[in-house]
Parts: C-alpha cells; sequence; structure tokens
C-alpha cells in the first residue's frame, strides 16, 4: 500500500486541523459569533471537505478509467495488426498483474514496433499496386491520368500472400510489358525497313500512330496500349500490301521489259540500266530488301521505258511478226513436221501490207501458235528421240554388215582394233533393234490413237516407215540366211572335190590383197532416207497425211487451195 507524503499524514493533518480551528475559535470568540452561527460555518468547512475529496476520487477512478481504456485500445490495436499482417505465430500477454502503468510501458513499444511493421508493410503494397496501376494505364492508353494518385490500399488484409499476389500479377503485367514493347520494336522496325525500300517518310508515319514512339518526353515510355499496337499492325499490314502490289507491278513491268527488249533485240547497254528491276522478277517479297527498289520514281520509270518500247514495237512490228514465223517453222522443222513456209509467209505479208488487221493480234497469234508448236515438239518428243536411237542402231546394221562382208576385217592395219571394238558393240545394239522397232511402233500407234491424226516424219508416216523396214530387214535376213545356206553348199561341194581330185590351190598372194577394205567412216542411208516409202505406205489410208498440221493463215500445207492461188 502506497504511504501518504508527510505533508498528509494523519498526525499532521490533524494538527493543521486544529490549530486552524483553534484559531477560528479565538476569532469568532473576538467577532462574537453565536453557537449556531459556529455550528454552521463548521458544517459547511466539512461540506467543503468532503467535496474536495470527492472531486479528487472522481479524477483519480477517471485517470484510472482512462489507463485502462488506452491499454484495451492498445491490445485491440495490436490484435488489429497482427491479423492484417499475418502473424500469426505473434504472440504477446501481459507480463504479470502489475500495475495500469506498468502495464502500458511494457505494451507500448510492442505497439511501436508492430504499427512500424505495419508502414512498411503498407509502403510495399503502395509501391506495388502503384507500379500495377501504372502498367494497367499504358496497356489501357491512359498513362497520364490514372498515375496522378497513389492507389488506396486495404490495410485490412497486409499479409505476406497477398503481397505475394500483388508482386505476382505485377511481374505478370512487367512481362506483357515486356512483350508489348518488343512488338512495338519490332513493328517499328519493320516500318523503318518498309519505309527505306518503298522511299516513303518514316518519321511523319509512325510518328501519326503516336508521338512517343518517335521522341519519348519527360521520361515518358514508348506507348505500348491496344490502340497504339492496333494501329502498328494495321500500319505494317498496309504496307505490307502495298510492297506486294508494288512488287506485283514491276514484275509485270520486268517481264514486258524483257519480252520488248527480246523482241526488239535491245543491246545489252541499254538493258543494264533496269537491271535493278529485271532481277526483280523471280524475287519473293522478304527477299526484296535494296533501297528504294520499290519507290514510286522506280515505277514510273519502268512505265515511260514501257512505253517507249511499246511505240518502237509498233514500228518494227512487221519485223516482228515475220521473226515470230521463223520461230514457228523452226520449232516445225526440229520435230520433223512438214509446212509449207512460202504461202505462210506470204499471207504474212500480204495482211501487213494490206493494213487490214491489227499487227499486235497477229503477233498474239503467232504466239499462241508457237506456244501450241511447242507442245505439240513436246509431245512428238519422247517418239523422236526413239526414232533417232533407231536410226542410229540402223545405221550401225548396215555397217556392221558392210564389215563383216570385208574378209581383211582382222588383218593387221590402222584402226583394226577400233573397228572391233564398234562390231562388238554394233552386235549388242542390233541385237536391240527389233524390241526398238516393236517399242516405238507401240509409242506411235498410242500416240495416233490419243491425237487422232497420223505421226508423220518429215511428210511420211512413221508406221508406214517402221512396217517397209521391218520387211526390209526381214528380206535382208532371208537373203542373209539364204547365202550362209550357199556358202555352206559350196564349201560342201568343195570338200567333196577335194576328196576326188586332191588338195585345192591356194589362193594368190595378190588375189588376197586386192580385196575391198574395211569400211571404217563410212556413212549409211537411214532406214527412210536410201529406200523411200514402199508399197506397203502407199496401200495405208493416203488421206489423212495431209490433215497433221491443222489450216490457218500462217503455217499452210503445200496442198491448201490458197497458197495455189497466191
Amino acid at each position: 500500500m502506497a504511504t501518504l507524503p508527510p505533508s498528509l499524514s494523519p498526525s499532521r493533518s490533524q494538527t493543521t486541523c486544529a490549530s486552524l480551528l483553534q484559531e477560528l475559535q479565538i476569532i469568532w470568540d473576538e467577532i462574537g459569533e453565536s453557537d449556531g452561527e459556529r455550528d454552521k460555518m463548521l458544517l459547511e468547512l466539512e461540506q467543503e471537505c468532503l467535496n474536495i475529496y470527492r472531486r479528487k476520487v472522481e479524477m483519480t477512478r477517471k485517470c484510472k478509467a482512462d489507463l485502462q481504456n488506452s491499454l484495451a485500445q492498445f491490445e485491440s490495436e495490436i490484435a488489429k495488426i497482427v491479423s492484417s499482417l499475418g502473424e500469426h505465430s505473434f504472440s504477446f500477454s501481459r507480463k504479470g498483474k502489475g500495475t495500469l502503468k506498468h502495464q502500458i510501458s511494457y505494451i507500448r513499444p510492442v505497439l511501436e514496433e508492430l504499427r512500424s511493421k505495419k508502414k512498411q508493410r503498407v509502403k510495399e503494397f503502395t509501391e506495388t499496386q502503384s507500379q500495377i496501376v501504372k502498367i494497367c494505364a499504358e496497356i489501357a492508353g491512359n498513362g497520364q491520368s490514372m498515375t496522378s494518385s497513389d492507389p488506396q490500399v486495404d490495410e485490412r488484409d497486409l499479409t505476406v500472400k497477398k503481397l505475394g499476389e500483388l508482386k505476382s500479377h505485377l511481374q505478370e503485367l512487367q512481362n506483357e510489358k515486356i512483350i508489348r514493347l518488343q512488338k512495338v520494336d519490332s513493328h517499328i522496325s519493320m516500318i523503318h525497313e518498309l519505309s527505306v525500300v518503298m522511299s516513303f517518310d518514316f518519321l511523319k508515319t509512325v510518328s501519326g500512330i503516336h508521338s512517343s514512339l518517335i521522341d519519348p518526353a519527360n521520361g515518358q515510355s514508348k506507348s505500348i496500349s491496344n490502340d497504339t499496337l492496333a494501329k502498328l499492325t494495321g500500319v505494317v499490314n498496309s504496307l505490307q500490301q502495298e510492297k506486294q502490289k508494288r512488287l506485283q507491278k514491276l514484275q509485270c513491268l520486268g517481264s514486258t521489259l524483257i519480252e520488248l527488249w527480246d523482241l526488239l533485240d535491245t543491246p545489252p547497254d541499254e538493258r543494264k540500266r533496269f537491271e535493278h528491276v529485271s532481277s526483280l522478277i523471280s524475287s519473293s517479297v522478304d527477299e526484296v530488301l535494296r533501297q528504294g527498289s520499290l519507290g514510286l520514281d522506280i515505277i514510273e520509270q519502268v512505265e515511260l521505258q514501257v512505253q517507249s518500247l511499246n511505240v518502237l514495237k509498233a514500228t518494227k512490228m512487221k519485223e516482228l511478226v515475220l521473226k515470230r514465223q521463223n520461230e514457228l517453222e523452226e520449232i516445225y522443222r526440229g520435230v520433223h513436221i512438214d509446212v509449207n513456209s512460202d504461202a505462210a509467209r506470204q499471207i504474212l505479208i500480204n495482211l501487213i501490207e494490206s493494213d487490214n488487221v491489227d499487227l499486235s493480234n497477229l503477233l498474239s497469234s503467232l504466239d499462241d501458235q508457237i506456244a501450241k508448236a511447242k507442245q505439240e515438239a513436246l509431245s512428238r518428243k519422247d517418239i523422236l528421240d526413239k526414232v533417232d536411237k533407231w536410226k542410229h542402231a540402223s545405221e550401225e546394221e548396215k555397217w556392221l554388215d558392210d564389215y563383216e562382208k570385208d574378209e581383211n576385217r582382222y588383218s593387221a592395219g590402222r584402226g583394226v582394233h577400233k573397228n572391233l571394238k564398234r562390231a562388238e558393240k554394233a552386235r549388242i545394239l542390233v541385237s536391240k533393234l527389233p524390241s526398238i522397232v516393236e517399242h516405238l511402233t507401240a509409242k506411235v500407234k498410242a500416240w495416233e490413237l490419243e491425237k487422232g491424226i497420223p505421226f508423220l516424219y518429215d511428210k511420211a508416216s512413221l508406221l508406214d516407215m517402221l512396217e517397209e523396214y521391218t520387211v526390209l530387214r526381214q528380206a535382208r535376213e532371208d537373203e542373209k540366211r539364204r547365202s550362209r545356206e550357199q556358202k555352206r553348199l559350196q564349201e560342201q561341194f568343195a570338200a567333196e572335190q577335194e576328196a576326188l581330185f586332191g588338195s585345192r590351190p591356194k589362193k594368190p598372194l595378190a588375189q588376197t590383197n586386192a580385196m575391198v577394205g574395211t569400211p571404217t567412216s563410212r556413212r549409211v542411208s537411214t532406214p527412210s532416207g536410201k529406200h523411200g516409202v514402199s508399197n506397203l505406205k502407199e496401200r495405208r489410208e493416203t488421206g489423212r497425211v495431209n490433215n497433221v498440221i491443222p489450216l490457218n493463215f500462217v503455217a499452210l500445207p503445200k496442198d491448201d487451195p490458197m497458197s495455189r492461188g497466191n
């Protein structure tokens, strides 16, 4: 129990009160106060003393209540902070049952520490949410208005888990920002690349999308908003389509240039001026990277050049038409198709001089005929290759026949070794002749069945030529067999004479040396060249020979009535 100070001890209090009361009695005696008045005054004094004590007690009781209230508030605040921070492992209890002031002095440092920890946590939340709000504003495209004030932090949930979720979300947004910046840079780079190729103002194009893409001001980063990305993507797609259109236009112009150059026999020096255009014909869109190669000025230059060449082409059209006719005839001659060149050429000259036909249409018609002739030549190529093989084998067969008739073929001399090798190869090739003729005949029949016309080879039916060759070859084989049989009989007769009359006289050396030499480089006629067309060919359908080449006003067969009229 607390002791009263000396000034407030009961003995001192009584002494003081007694002395004062005694002094008051003396004063009353001197004044002459009555006993009633004296009792009344003493009662008032006692009441005033009680009031003073009562006020003091009330004040002390209030102070105690305030301390208890503060203590409860401290404890409640500690509980709230611990709950908001999620510090479930934190435990707090009053230290003993001391006085209220002692308990408050114990709990206050704990509260201050928790308040500091909460303040730091709130700061982390604020910074994280500020960055989240800023990036979201940048993505939304309203970064200026969204970053003017700090975001409100919900202090009821300041747990580490909540902070981790916010930081994780912030990391996702930062990654999204990086990806968007990469897309923006990629689009800007693509626009710059296209501007270099197509020669347009890069800065004007990009600044028209967003000013921050060219010159970020006041530390502002490049715009990464959905609207900016959409505009960049649209501009890139539009420029790529424009690049594709320009490239296709230049490729078309370049192809026309090359055709006109070939038609007009333009010298290489003049062609070199537009070499950068002709090189684009086989290029893809992604391969065209040369500066200014798809500029509008380049396209205009090429268009003017094509126009000037077309004017020059009109003046040389007659020469070009005849050149095309020569090309057509050359194709037919190359595949052994006979055409009436003189009549066709005369018709062309008459058409050109009459001025009744558009020379461009005539040239286009010749181009179509050349394309058809090339297609027809392609359809005959396989058969013609086999014909060449057949002709070569026939020539080797002829050479081999002459070679085997030479009785001096094995005698020593120049070229004997080569002839022996050639004869060995010729025998192998000749042994394949029946198969070659059989396959060639099957090919020709299939071709005629598909086309519905006979296959002519230099005016003659190839089937007739093959049949004639087969007949002639069979005749030669029969002749060879008869010759061998006759030789065998002669040798048999000689042997019988030798048995009757003795040995045969040997041939003189001079007679042996007088034999004909081995044919080493002798050329022989083709199967159709030497013998012509046999009666078998005449018995075939003669009416279909003249229908191989379609009748037109350019390439006419010799028996056409129009050519006879001219």
